[in-house]
């Protein structure tokens, strides 16, 4: 009887301590991806209020200072998908390890680089590392989460925390430098890195996609060994360097003129390599970027809107922090902190788009957050170099970063719901590569443009004057996406 009688008593007993020892697991999860995507995003933007320091401290040209940005944008932007599919492969526990590993070992030598070549060339290494990272912690996240409240609990959980990443980068960049220096922006990321590498080798549990994962997924022989012959490593390569080159094109027109060879020679090496790259996702069996995609309007769409937008609003933090520093006279803390309604404005215009979009319509909303984006650009092209820092600095900060925000959802949303249910995980990624890319490839014209226009002067009147024009540019820019989103993204798709 006394055996009887506690067995039920144990068996609860182990079945509650199974549930919480489940749920701590699952939670693990949660921190440690949430805290690689805040990483990951965070680094896009806390370098910005430390670049004036970097480039006092390095030696660091205007040009060298705008690839402080785009070595690790042009990275994280070529290979994404790639990372993306590596997890899907090998493993998203083994390629989230792999990728913080590598984000963490870069940051420590960026951190510690002795001049710009280096600091560049860690850029670079972090941006590769958060492109193996960062698909990898959704992935891990709804995998290791039923379906339910807690999974939508835990993916706005993983939002937020990547929002505020992007929306704290430039405060925690200003803080960082000023109580210490420009190196803790990156170097703060080992500590960090450490403690996630550590909880995520301790917690996470291996997953893959259906089917993935070679011979683990019943591959035929062609696929073996393991799928590499299914990562499109060539593709990846191709896109990031052609990128690249057609970046570096761009940026020598200012010092050496359209017509002479330092120019031409990189932009058209940078098209063949591109041309390259869509001829080997034409033939390659598993494409990293399959063409067939943009035979949909609204992914075709969608892409190119995302792409202009991220041309012009990408290059807002980058001329802003350099307008209140260099001109202004901010120190870094204080640029951090003046840049902090903007960064809130992104969420307010995130969190607007879905309630809007019910009732507009999605292209509408689009159409709407990129128009509200042109008032704040049209308004920051009237800087001067004694600007108030509401009229010069808030209220066009705030307006370019709702419009982005407002934009940025439904662009989205029009791009998934356009493909097949299956391709949805990889339209998601094609808007957000669209968005790095143009960034990117933004930066690189208006960075030509407003040191065309400075002219090598560096008085606050004349630097003032080349921030203004590359503001003026980033309005047409954002105008020439709101034609393409009225000519060719599907009418009132309502959610």
């Amino acid at each position: 009887m006394t055996v009887m009688t506690n067995a039920p008593s144990d068996t609860r007993h182990a079945t509650g301590s199974s549930r919480a020892s489940g749920a701590a697991r699952m939670w693990a999860v949660v921190l440690a991806s949430c805290a690689g995507q805040f990483l990951v995003v965070l680094d896009v933007s806390v370098v910005n209020t430390a670049l004036p320091s970097m480039r006092a401290d390095l030696g660091l040209t205007a040009v060298g200072l705008q690839w402080v940005v785009n070595a690790y944008s042009i990275a994280f932007a070529g290979f994404m998908l790639l990372g993306g599919r590596a997890g899907d492969l090998f493993g998203r526990k083994r390629t989230f390890l792999v990728g913080l590993g590598l984000f963490t070992a870069a940051s420590l030598a960026g951190g510690l680089a002795q001049d710009g070549a280096l600091l560049l060339a860690a850029r670079a290494g972090q941006g590769l590392g958060a492109a193996v990272l960062s698909p990898s912690t959704l992935a891990l996240l709804t995998s290791a989460v039923p379906e339910g409240p807690a999974r939508a609990r835990a993916i706005a959980t993983w939002t937020a925390v990547g929002a505020g990443g992007g929306a704290a980068g430039g405060l925690v960049g200003g803080v960082l430098t000023d109580v210490l220096s420009w190196r803790w922006t990156l170097l703060v990321n080992v500590p960090t890195g450490v403690l996630v590498l550590l909880l995520g080798a301790w917690r996470l549990v291996e997953s893959r996609a259906p089917g993935g994962g070679g011979a683990h997924a019943g591959t035929s022989p062609a696929d073996a060994p393991g799928g590499a012959q299914r990562l499109d490593v060539p593709g990846a390569v191709l896109v990031t360097a052609g990128l690249a080159t057609l970046a570096y094109g761009i940026v020598q027109t200012e010092q050496a003129g359209w017509t002479a060879p330092a120019t031409l020679v990189p932009l058209g090496a940078g098209l063949v390599l591109l041309a390259a790259f869509v001829a080997v996702e034409a033939r390659t069996r598993v494409p990293l970027m399959p063409l067939k995609l943009f035979r949909v309007r609204s992914v075709s769409g969608a892409n190119a809107a995302m792409f202009c937008n991220g041309a012009a609003m990408f290059c807002m933090w980058y001329f802003m922090t350099l307008y209140a520093q260099n001109v202004l006279g901010y120190g870094p803390m204080a640029a951090g902190l003046a840049l902090m309604p903007s960064s809130g404005a992104v969420v307010l215009g995130s969190k607007l788009a879905p309630r809007l979009m019910r009732t507009l319509g999605a292209r509408n909303v689009a159409v709407l957050g990129a128009l509200v984006a042109v008032l704040g650009f049209g308004w920051q092209t009237t800087m001067d170099a004694h600007g108030a820092y509401v009229t010069a600095i808030m209220v066009p900060g705030i307006l370019m970063m709702t419009g982005a925000g407002l934009a940025a959802t439904p662009l989205a949303s029009l791009a998934t719901a356009g493909a097949a249910p299956g391709d949805a995980g990889l339209v998601s990624g094609l808007v957000n590569t669209s968005r790095t890319m143009g960034g990117a490839l933004g930066l690189a014209v208006l960075s030509t443009v407003a040191a065309a226009r400075t002219g090598g002067a560096t008085d606050p009147e004349a630097l003032t004057a080349g921030y203004a024009l590359a503001f003026a540019t980033g309005t047409w820019i954002v105008l020439g996406g709101i034609v393409l989103m009225l000519l060719w993204l599907p009418a009132d798709r309502r959610r």
